[in-house]
């Protein structure tokens, strides 16, 4: 018995091990290209750079406006995650105290809605919204993103919420305490981890969309992902440079999560045990 569980201990750990190579060698690949010229990178793109170079970082800032599409990146990403939180967190805290047939058709047409794949919406989406909204702005997008993704994050408040006891409800009623109170008051500041959870999961998700914001904004509203598009031509591909823009783009977003990482962490783990 001890050395079956050894040799699936074994197992798990070789299938993780290469799953984690697998994930992580693009990565390695992104990086160290991005420090090889062109044709370097034709030659042999696995060997580590000869002679580092930083032409590559200075060439993509230049050509994705780095700057600019930072900017409308951060403004887009930070309203519609925050929007989300409030109006998801609102949204799951009402579902989960009323009881009625109707906060649980609502909930379960939020969790259906979950399995539909945006491209499967993409065409009659654009086509009918064109006609009332002008697409080409970042309060459009922004405006779609809280659509999108309150499904998903009302789904993960529920969860969390549906477990705090309703006595502290009741106990703040008792003391006079409306309910938009006894939320922003008492259950909210308690949903910290899970908020972390929520903020990470859709800024990962809007932060590096490509295709909604493709379909939507402008070059002058453009986000930092579209912007890598550029390096792609339709007779030459400036690899060196792509990959570059590639690390400019993923770099604060990876730096977001670093920091909320422990509070990811205690959210999935406490929303394991609730």
């Amino acid at each position: 018995m001890s050395q079956t569980r050894k040799l699936t201990k074994q197992i798990i750990f070789t299938v993780g091990l290469i799953l984690s190579v697998s994930y992580f060698l693009p990565f390695v690949l992104v990086f160290i290209n991005a420090f090889k010229g062109k044709y370097e990178i034709l030659a042999d793109p696995l060997s580590w750079p000869k002679v580092a170079t930083w032409d590559n970082f200075q060439q993509a800032m230049e050509k994705m406006n780095f700057f600019r599409s930072l900017t409308n990146s951060i403004i887009i990403t930070v309203i519609s995650v925050s929007i989300l939180i409030v109006f998801s967190s609102m949204l799951a805290y009402y579902l989960a105290r009323t009881k009625t047939k109707l906060s649980k058709f609502i909930f379960l047409v939020l969790v259906a809605s979950m399995i539909v794949p945006f491209q499967a919406l993409m065409i009659p989406f654009m086509s009918i919204f064109a006609q009332f909204v002008s697409l080409n702005n970042r309060a459009a997008l922004i405006f779609f993103y809280l659509g999108f993704g309150v499904a998903l994050s009302t789904f993960l408040y529920h969860g969390f919420i549906s477990k705090i006891p309703t006595e502290l409800d009741e106990a703040a009623a008792v003391d006079g305490a409306t309910d938009f109170v006894i939320f922003w008051r008492i259950i909210f500041p308690m949903l910290r981890p899970i908020t972390a959870t929520v903020a990470i999961v859709n800024s990962l998700w809007i932060w590096n969309d490509f295709l909604l914001p493709r379909l939507v904004l402008t070059q002058e509203t453009q986000t930092l992902p579209l912007s890598t598009y550029l390096f792609y031509g339709q007779y030459s591909t400036e690899y060196g440079q792509a990959m570059a823009g590639l690390l400019l783009a993923v770099l604060p977003i990876i730096i977001f999560y670093l920091i909320l990482q422990k509070q990811f962490i205690s959210g999935i783990s406490q929303g394991a045990v609730k």
